[in-house]
């Protein structure tokens, strides 16, 4: 018995018509994280052993944020997604449904946080 139909197959869906989309969401995830991480290690070594004042100042420049908002955000999406699939492995039923939206509720809230803390320090930059 074949679970997929040939017009699914002839447009890349297989039978609950998202695992294509998730297997894609995973791999262009990992492969700009493969970019930002060696970018982002590069941006925080370089506020390591500074004070304060120079830290918020470090990461108030354009690159430093920018490269750092996008780590955080790309690296908790793929966080979430990556979550999913051993959440779906593992549990089952209810325990499964809350599991995930602890995980979407954190991965959100890491997001939402660390844009915040790095728009503050944006626009409140200390003049060094």
């Amino acid at each position: 018995m074949r679970y997929i139909t040939p017009r699914k197959a002839a447009i890349g869906m297989g039978s609950a018509r998202t695992g294509t989309l998730h297997h894609w969401q995973m791999t262009v995830t990992s492969a700009a994280l493969l970019i930002l991480t060696p970018l982002f290690m590069i941006v925080v070594g370089g506020a390591i052993g500074l004070e304060r004042a120079a830290v918020i100042a470090h990461f108030g420049r354009p690159f430093a944020g920018i490269v750092t908002a996008l780590f955080i955000v790309v690296g908790m999406i793929h966080f979430i997604k990556g979550t999913r699939i051993m959440l779906d492995d593992y549990l089952h039923g209810t325990a499964n449904r809350v599991a995930i939206i602890v995980s979407h509720i954190f991965g959100w809230g890491v997001i939402a946080t660390a844009l915040f803390a790095l728009a503050k320090m944006a626009f409140t930059t200390p003049v060094i």
